[in-house]
């Protein structure tokens, strides 16, 4: 088992869990306060803090890592969904130990997914 903190609630569920998705190096487990139908968090079976320390992974285990990610997506089922990593407690991490959110689950969905691209206004002039 890679390094792991005794008193890191993630490490604790890496050891013990009832996971969603398992493979070398990763878990997935569902949400205990679910922001979307679907809202499963990818924790890392290594202690890393957060995001701030993702060098501690190699290039090989990072790879590794987004790819968990894509797959687990996929096990539960989602086509569309949203990634997201909180760093730090000012961005609402409140468990310190890197894990990645992955929310979907249709229109019905809980939270607001602001649009990738801001729609911007072509002055008459230009749009020609």
């Amino acid at each position: 088992m890679p390094k792991q903190r005794d008193d890191c609630l993630f490490c604790s569920i890496v050891r013990n869990g009832a996971y969603v998705h398992k493979a070398n190096g990763f878990v997935a487990i569902n949400d205990i306060n679910p922001l979307a139908p679907v809202h499963v968090l990818v924790l890392p079976e290594r202690h890393v803090d957060t995001f701030r320390e993702v060098s501690e992974f190699n290039a090989r285990e990072a790879k590794r890592m987004l790819e968990f990610v894509a797959e687990t997506a996929e096990k539960v089922g989602l086509t569309d969904y949203r990634v997201q990593v909180n760093v730090g407690a000012g961005a609402g991490q409140t468990v310190f130990h890197l894990h990645w959110h992955i929310l979907g689950g249709g229109p019905e969905a809980s939270v607001e997914v602001p649009a990738a691209v801001a729609t911007a206004e072509i002055p008459d002039e230009l749009d020609r």
